[in-house]
């Protein structure tokens, strides 16, 4: 699992620079378009860099869960940050010409995934250390 979320981390940073070259190379020029249409594609690029930062994090910091109902909730999160870059990237590519009208459930569900994600895998770390025994108090 952690050097599927690793490789899914470096491409989708490749993916952010290179969507931070296609607004520096945009046709018209980012700054004739409108503030909405700018905002939007902005902010799929920023929610982009997000997802691949908790990607490329977990598969350096990732430690998998022992059996149970705590791995299977690790794993469901895992799954959602996952998808995270892909449902992103397609918002970045679909949504920002337009502007606020265009807004869709791809950049939606994409950071809704990142946060159930986060969440999943709070909860099940639960009050484990990382070497499996309960931390101290």
């Amino acid at each position: 699992m952690r050097r599927l979320h690793l490789i899914i981390g470096l491409i989708a940073l490749d993916v952010f620079v290179l969507t931070g070259l296609f607004m520096r190379t945009h046709m018209p020029p980012m700054i004739t378009l409108s503030s909405d249409v700018r905002l939007m594609y902005r902010s799929r690029h920023i929610y982009l860099l997000a997802a691949a930062l908790l990607n490329v994090l977990l598969g350096v910091y990732l430690t998998v869960c022992p059996p149970g109902w705590r791995r299977s909730l690790q794993q469901l999160g895992s799954v959602l940050f996952m998808i995270a870059p892909v449902l992103v990237l397609f918002a970045f590519v679909s949504e920002p010409d337009h502007g606020f009208l265009g807004i869709s459930w791809r950049s939606y569900y994409g950071v809704i995934a990142l946060f159930a994600g986060s969440i999943a895998h709070l909860l099940s770390a639960g009050t484990q250390g990382r070497s499996g025994v309960p931390a101290s108090k």
